[in-house]
């Protein structure tokens, strides 16, 4: 088998270019018009965009059917939001009916693809009860497609979606199985949200946005939960709004510890794809499981 690519072994433009097409601010087609000038040793611009995509079954660290977890696929209600929402449950099985902190993952803006699914269970195997949504479920859920995902989710009522996200943390508050407390983490669009439920839920006890966007600066006052932030080291997009948030935090007292990663793409945690970053997300990681259990 050959070594899996990184993102030293792509163009910066090109990566640049592959985030705008990840992002929704360039379509396909503009993608494989600007990535042909890349194209080169009999790699065309469609094997690019191949290469630079999802390979799930390489990035899962934690099988499906693991005996050490339970899972289950069970939705939940958001009457704010978009009705009754589906989502992933998974437990330690060893944990039986023992209540249990939880965490609630956030995906990126594809969807409960396979990776965030072993996000889940990578928690479960940590000792948490980790639950990940799927915004998508009132557009059929995460349609198995990483491009059909897209898609779909650009058509979403973000309203009703940040919606179904707050409902999602209340409803793992409240669970019989569950100590009450609750931390979020996310990804990208899910880094987003976990900076957005930090400013809705003052009960929230733990938010570990990766790479997300911010919210505006003047809703900082509202952050009542720790947080713990990641950036990427190379990340224009979600980097420049960061210092005024920050500020921002800063002067309303949050507590936020702030980490950057120098070299690292947006999306450095992600393992199914070449901006995965091992070091860098084996660090992260780390010191994410740590923050959940000092906080939860």
């Amino acid at each position: 088998m050959p070594p899996r690519l990184t993102a030293q072994d792509f163009d910066q433009e090109l990566l640049i270019l592959f985030d705008a097409y990840v992002h929704g601010s360039l379509d396909r087609r503009g993608f494989l018009n600007q990535a042909q000038k890349f194209a080169k040793a009999g790699m065309t611009a469609a094997g690019l965009l191949a290469a630079l995509s999802p390979n799930f079954a390489a990035g899962q660290q934690v099988a499906k059917d693991d005996a050490r977890l339970k899972t289950e696929f069970l939705s939940y209600p958001s009457t704010a939001g978009t009705g009754n929402v589906k989502g992933y449950l998974t437990r330690p099985a060893s944990a039986s009916n023992t209540r249990l902190p939880a965490v609630l993952v956030v995906h990126e803006n594809r969807g409960l693809n396979p990776h965030i699914e072993d996000i889940a269970r990578r928690l479960a195997l940590d000792g948490f009860m980790a639950f990940a949504p799927d915004a998508l479920t009132p557009l059929g859920g995460y349609p198995g497609d990483e491009d059909k995902a897209r898609a779909a989710f650009a058509t979403l009522d973000q309203a009703k979606a940040r919606e179904d996200f707050v409902a999602a943390a209340q409803w793992l508050k409240a669970r019989p199985d569950a100590t009450g407390k609750v931390g979020v983490v996310g990804f990208c669009y899910g880094g987003g949200i976990a900076h957005m439920l930090a400013t809705r839920l003052p009960e929230l006890n733990a938010a570990v946005p990766f790479y997300g966007n911010t919210p505006a600066p003047a809703d900082a006052i509202k952050v009542k939960a720790p947080l713990q932030v990641h950036l990427a080291g190379v990340d224009e997009r979600i980097n420049a709004a960061w210092p005024n948030y920050e500020a921002a935090l800063k002067t309303a007292g949050a507590k936020c510890e702030v980490h950057q990663y120098a070299g690292t793409q947006h999306g450095f945690n992600n393992d199914t794809t070449p901006r995965y970053d091992a070091a860098a997300a084996k660090l992260a990681w780390e010191r994410t499981v740590a923050f959940f259990k000092a906080q939860l």
